[in-house]
């Protein structure tokens, strides 16, 4: 390979969330708590960020742009950047749309808390499908809206929409809105385009919204390919689209992100409600990432489909009931541990104290993901397999005692 996916790089006292500040995210509240591992000794595969270093076209782009020197208020007026973007939507998903729907937004999450407020009314409904990104709920609660949740049916560890519960929900006339996350954190899917139709026929049958959150868009399990919702609906004005280099290239820290907005009333609507400014080095480096990531990222895929492999055939060897699917997308193990752990357990304090391993406990993704924990697999390959050894371990040995 071209990069080196197996660097260590150490993030510590650079104010990463990751390594500085997981008391702060993770046990809020607790803080303090003493731990049998120092705080370096943990295994680090909870935040959804990875630990490869950025592409250096990237770096190279911020640092061409910091030799300008003056870092003032900026937006974006270069007519490159939208090209930039819609050419990587062409080559990627064979989509695109026309220059005035395209805004930006220091983040998909902050661009949910204002669209739910844009498009809701204060006693409507949102409808997600459960499990769910915990900030989905946050956007919809914030606003002080109802949460409406449709199960996704596990059939084996394969995830699909139960579109008959879906539908009555939406059915509902307080339901105005749906915020559907394509590809699907936390289980992996990649939405078949089949899939997509029946959803959004059913939204836009009943006269609701769609926000689909496409963050995990180009982070596939090499020869798949992602479809925009936006894309089966072309003559909807009705679904707007957000996506991101964040993930693919990891740069969340930028706070940078596309929002695709047909409707030209909400549109103007954001256009004045929106902070417009822009950070100039996230400027410069989004528009790098578009025009000269794409070798960097097929190699990624290439690594990340070499980690979920390994993750796959250790999970078999060494912990055979736990249940466990490679997904379709993004860089998340989605892992039910269902026979090892105790309902009721507090999963992240037991992971950390008995395992030196920080994750995420499925509790975390609104309902219906108890006795799941979600690993991240963006690391070299030697912390995955430190990460996996000391889970095995553990579990293993707390193991609960089957009742005669």
């Amino acid at each position: 390979m071209k990069y080196n996916f197996d660097e260590i790089i150490d993030r510590k006292n650079t104010n990463s969330v990751n390594t500085d500040g997981f008391r702060e995210y993770m046990f809020k509240g607790r803080e303090n708590v003493k731990f049998p591992y120092k705080d370096d000794e943990f295994v680090r595969m909870w935040i959804a960020d990875m630990d490869f270093a950025t592409p250096p076209e990237i770096i190279e782009a911020i640092q061409k742009r910091l030799n300008r020197r003056i870092l003032g208020y900026s937006q974006v007026f270069d007519p490159d950047y939208y090209l930039a973007f819609s050419n990587w939507t062409t080559r990627m998903y064979d989509w695109t749309f026309p220059k005035e729907q395209l805004v930006t937004s220091p983040g998909i999450i902050p661009a949910l808390y204002e669209l739910c407020e844009y498009i809701c009314q204060p006693d409507e409904k949102v409808l997600i499908a459960t499990p769910s990104y915990a900030y989905f709920q946050s956007a919809v609660e914030f606003n002080e809206l109802e949460l409406v949740c449709s199960k996704l049916n596990d059939e084996d560890g394969h995830y699909a929409i139960n579109y008959e519960d879906f539908e009555t929900k939406a059915k509902d006339p307080k339901v105005t809105l749906c915020i559907f996350c394509n590809p699907h954190n936390p289980t992996g899917r990649l939405w078949k385009e089949e899939e997509l139709r029946k959803v959004g026929d059913i939204c836009l049958r009943n006269n609701v919204w769609i926000i689909s959150d496409e963050i995990h868009c180009d982070l596939l399990r090499t020869g798949l390919s992602h479809t925009p919702f936006a894309k089966l609906f072309p003559h909807s004005d009705r679904i707007i689209t957000c996506m991101a280099p964040s993930k693919t290239f990891n740069m969340a820290g930028l706070m940078f992100s596309n929002v695709i907005i047909p409707n030209k009333p909400l549109r103007e609507l954001w256009l004045r409600r929106h902070y417009t400014f822009k950070n100039p080095l996230s400027i410069a480096a989004t528009q790098a990432a578009y025009e000269h990531g794409q070798d960097w990222h097929k190699e990624l895929l290439q690594y990340l489909d070499g980690n979920f492999k390994f993750t796959d055939e250790f999970l078999r060897k060494h912990l055979p009931e736990a249940e466990f699917k490679i997904p379709e997308a993004t860089y998340l193990a989605w892992i039910n541990i269902r026979e090892y752990i105790s309902e009721g357990e507090d999963v992240k304090v037991l992971f950390a104290a008995q395992a030196g391993v920080l994750l995420e406990d499925g509790n975390m993704f609104v309902d219906h993901g108890q006795g799941y924990i979600r690993l991240n697999l963006a690391c070299p390959r030697a912390v995955l397999e430190k990460g996996l050894q000391r889970i095995s371990v553990f579990l293993n040995s707390h193991r609960p005692s089957m009742s005669v």
